[in-house]
């Protein structure tokens, strides 16, 4: 028998504790061949990562983004942002993209998959929509990161509509950004190892 399973409220979230975030000292920018190269070393090392994009918001009727602009990709311990403006950083981003062997688990990524195609020219191999596997534990509505953080940890994830909404075209990140951006994909890493080692 299948149990129906109630997604969290904003409001229910909003009494939970707040959720630890990753700290700038875990988190790699990667706008170089140097630390393009660093960061693929320390991400093939591990099998599971958590994966998501950002794109610089179109706010023009019929205006067509050219994002990704960032690509976030993290194990458990950190997080590494790709700008994808600069080359070296871009190449070796579609490389990882492409590789098998490697799980890239985010939430509501059908967007983001269809902009790394046309993006990096690469078809995404191993994506993991997490909020696929919670639907199937029984939950009937999209989890998202917030959501999936109350239902695995009690605690409420923080995200900044601040910078949510800013110039990730822009070529010098602001450390808000950074963390943004990073969290994402370092959320989506810990949910996806949670999932895989406990039921939801």
């Amino acid at each position: 028998m299948n149990t129906t399973r109630t997604t969290p409220s904003k409001d229910d979230i909003a009494l939970l504790p707040e959720f630890p975030r990753l700290g700038l000292d875990r988190i790699a920018l990667v706008n170089s061949a140097v630390a393009a190269r660093e960061a693929v070393a320390a991400l093939r090392d591990h099998a599971h990562w958590g994966f998501d994009t950002e794109s610089k918001p179109t706010f023009v009727q019929g205006e067509v983004s050219d994002g990704p602009h960032i690509l976030q990709l993290a194990t458990t311990e950190r997080a590494w942002v790709f700008q994808l403006h600069d080359p070296a950083s871009r190449d070796l981003a579609a490389q990882v993209m492409a590789e098998a062997g490697h799980s890239k688990a985010g939430f509501g990524l059908g967007d983001d998959t269809k902009r790394i195609r046309a993006k990096l020219g690469v078809e995404p191999v191993g994506v993991i929509e997490l909020n696929h596997l919670f639907r199937a534990s029984g939950y009937r509505k999209d989890m998202g990161v917030k959501g999936a953080v109350a239902v695995l940890f009690g605690q409420r994830f923080i995200k900044s509509k601040k910078a949510a909404t800013s110039n990730w075209a822009n070529p010098r990140l602001t450390e808000g950004q950074l963390i943004y951006a990073a969290n994402d994909a370092w959320a989506a890493a810990v949910v996806h190892e949670a999932l895989r080692t406990r039921a939801p």
